[in-house]
C-alpha cells in the first residue's frame, strides 16, 4: 500500500497571509470611502429629522418625510436609528451635548464673574442662538410637556450637567462677594435671556427684532459688573 503524502506546510501560512491581506484591504482607501459615505448619510438624516420635527412636531412627524428630506429610503433610517424617539434623543445629543465641555470649562476658569459672564453669554449667541441649536432648543419648549420622556432625556443628558456646572460657578462667585449668596440656589437666572430670545426670535422677531448680543451683553452688566456708589 503507497504511503500517503503529507500536507505541504506551505498550504497554512499562504492562507493567513490571504486572510491578513484581506483584512488590511478591508481597512484601505475603499473602506475609509464607505465609513464617510456612511457618515454623511447619517447627518443628512439628522438634518432632515431637524427640518422634519421644527416644521410638524414631534408627534406629527413621520419617517418618511425625514425620508424624503434626506433624500434616502425610509429603511435607511433604520440602519442609524431604532425608531422616531431614537432619532430625536440622538439629533439633541449630537448637536446639544457638545456644549457641556465647553460650559464646565468656562466655569471652572479662576476668573472674575463680571469676565466669565460675558464669555457665556457670548458662548451662548455663537453656539446657540446664531445656530440650528435653538431649533432643538425651541422644539423641548413645545414638545417637552407633551413627551415627558424627551424632557426627561434632555435633562439627564444636557441640562443637570450645565446646571451643576453653574452652580458651582455661582457659589465660588458668592464665596468670593461677587454675587449673592441666594443667587448660587437658582442657576436657573443665568438662562432667563437666552430663553427669552429664543422665544422671541420663533414668535416675534418678525415684528421687533431683537439684539440678542447686546441683551446678554447688558444682561451680564446689571448681573455681574460692580455697582457704582452714586
Amino acid at each position: 500500500m503507497p504511503a500517503a503524502h503529507p500536507r505541504s506546510p506551505r498550504k497554512a501560512p499562504r492562507r493567513r497571509r490571504a486572510a491578513s491581506l484581506k483584512h488590511r484591504a478591508g481597512r484601505g482607501p475603499a473602506s475609509g470611502a464607505r465609513k464617510a459615505r456612511s457618515a454623511a448619510r447619517r447627518e443628512a438624516i439628522l438634518a432632515a429629522a431637524l427640518d422634519e420635527f421644527s416644521a410638524s412636531g414631534f408627534e406629527a412627524a413621520r419617517l418618511d418625510d425625514v425620508a424624503k428630506r434626506a433624500g434616502v429610503a425610509k429603511g435607511t433610517i433604520y440602519l442609524y436609528f431604532r425608531d422616531k424617539e431614537s432619532l430625536f434623543q440622538e439629533l439633541v445629543r449630537s448637536m446639544l451635548t457638545p456644549l457641556i465641555g465647553t460650559v464646565e470649562g468656562l466655569a471652572a476658569a479662576d476668573v472674575p464673574m463680571s469676565a466669565l459672564g460675558g464669555r457665556l453669554a457670548e458662548l451662548f449667541v455663537r453656539e446657540v442662538y446664531e445656530t440650528r441649536r435653538k431649533d432643538v432648543i425651541r422644539l423641548m419648549l413645545s414638545e417637552g410637556r407633551r413627551f415627558p420622556e424627551l424632557a426627561e432625556f434632555y435633562y439627564r443628558e444636557l441640562l443637570s450637567h450645565i446646571v451643576a456646572a453653574v452652580r458651582a460657578l455661582l457659589k465660588r462667585a458668592a464665596a468670593r462677594g461677587e454675587v449673592p449668596e441666594a443667587l448660587a440656589e437658582f442657576p436657573q437666572i443665568i438662562a432667563a435671556p437666552g430663553l427669552v430670545a429664543i422665544i422671541w426670535s420663533g414668535l416675534f422677531e418678525r415684528f421687533e427684532p431683537l439684539d440678542v448680543r447686546k441683551m446678554m451683553k447688558t444682561y451680564v452688566e446689571l448681573l455681574f459688573m460692580p455697582r457704582r456708589a452714586p
